[in-house]
């Protein structure tokens, strides 16, 4: 298993440690209540540095951005970042992404880790126009930084004003003595804070200096397990559950990043484009538990006759909400908000309704 530069810490702190995506992560520390609490009402540190980075550079990276992606790169000024994803031109996805404007003829593509080599090999294999691609994924560091206090800690640590660090901005500068940090306002908790892109030599430091200023505040390392339970109380995907190569982003509610707003050509545009102005048989919605019981990945979903209407993709007990919530695709006719569900659990129909989200 690949480790990421922080794992003597985790050990030293007594983390539970798992595979995950080919590296040896950080699952869980003081147990997933209190690392999700102490991210929703202070500051907590997520180790993310398996996710991977490829740098897209020259006078023809745009163009590559443009074709590979569903959002529209060409409104983004340097220094702004954007949620997207790569389209595998049959209808699903390659991966989601975020892309970073870093300065002109200069975008960094931050990817899931588990699917590094699929789309570092989508990427080259489709770079038709001549871009310069850097796969930096195993030099560079990432740590969030997550909550309400998130602010408070790191302004301690940097000059730079992080109050005007805008959402999906992000800034390059001096951060707890190490210089080229990229400090984004961006994450998967819905709870505010930073993500920090640095070099893997500057992890000890990073980290001793984060957990320090923070320390007035409670701060603790969370776990992947939280980091999960988390965003899905935003409603945020997790890829190859709630999307993957089968399900498409019009689908999955992602069409507001997936902009037709001029004549781009990009990847698997005329199939989305279809189901965008025909629709679609089924819709990715969230859903509350009306009765006791947790959903889980895989488990059906089915309407009042017992007829399988649907699959759950993630599913958790809400430590927010203190109840059971999941996503999953549900036929069109049973995906209006307010309709009433069941989800099989154990061979039994529990009741549950179609909601908005994110749930909190």
């Amino acid at each position: 298993m690949k480790v990421t530069a922080f794992n003597g810490q985790h050990k030293i702190l007594g983390a539970k440690m798992l595979e995950f995506a080919g590296y040896e992560m950080p699952i869980e520390y003081s147990g997933i209540i209190d690392e999700h609490t102490t991210v929703r009402n202070s500051v907590g540190v997520f180790d993310v540095s398996h996710m991977g980075e490829f740098w897209v550079k020259g006078p023809s990276a745009l163009e590559l951005v443009k074709k590979l992606t569903s959002n529209d790169p060409t409104v983004l000024l340097p220094g702004q970042a954007q949620y997207t994803c790569f389209p595998n031109g049959k209808g699903g996805i390659v991966d989601d992404l975020l892309v970073y404007y870093y300065q002109p003829e200069k975008y960094m593509l931050v990817v899931n880790a588990a699917n590094i080599e699929k789309d570092l090999d989508w990427v080259v294999s489709h770079n038709s126009v001549g871009a310069e691609i850097e796969n930096a994924s195993d030099r560079i560091s990432q740590l969030a930084v997550q909550g309400p206090k998130a602010t408070a800690t790191l302004q301690k640590l940097t000059h730079i004003n992080l109050s005007e660090i805008k959402f999906y901005t992000f800034v390059t500068g001096k951060m707890a003595g190490v210089d080229d940090v990229i400090i984004s306002a961006t994450g998967y908790t819905g709870a505010g804070g930073f993500e920090l892109y640095f070099r893997n030599e500057a992890a000890g430091q990073m980290w001793n200096a984060i957990f320090e200023a923070g320390g007035e505040f409670g701060i603790k390392p969370i776990g992947l397990a939280a980091r999960d339970t988390l965003r899905l109380e935003m409603g945020y995907c997790l890829y190859g559950h709630d999307i993957d190569d089968t399900t498409s982003p019009i689908e999955a509610g992602l069409g507001w990043i997936t902009k037709f707003n001029n004549d781009r050509k990009f990847i698997g545009r005329e199939f989305l484009m279809m189901q965008k102005t025909e629709g679609v048989t089924r819709q990715l919605r969230g859903f509350v538990m009306l009765e006791r019981g947790i959903p889980r990945h895989g488990y059906e979903l089915v309407n009042s006759e017992g007829n399988v209407i649907g699959q759950v993709t993630s599913g958790t007990m809400s430590p927010t909400l203190n109840k059971g919530i999941g996503m999953g695709y549900i036929a069109k006719e049973y995906s209006a908000f307010g309709t009433q569900v069941f989800v099989k659990i154990r061979n039994k129909a529990i009741p549950a309704e179609v909601v908005r989200v994110p749930f909190i």
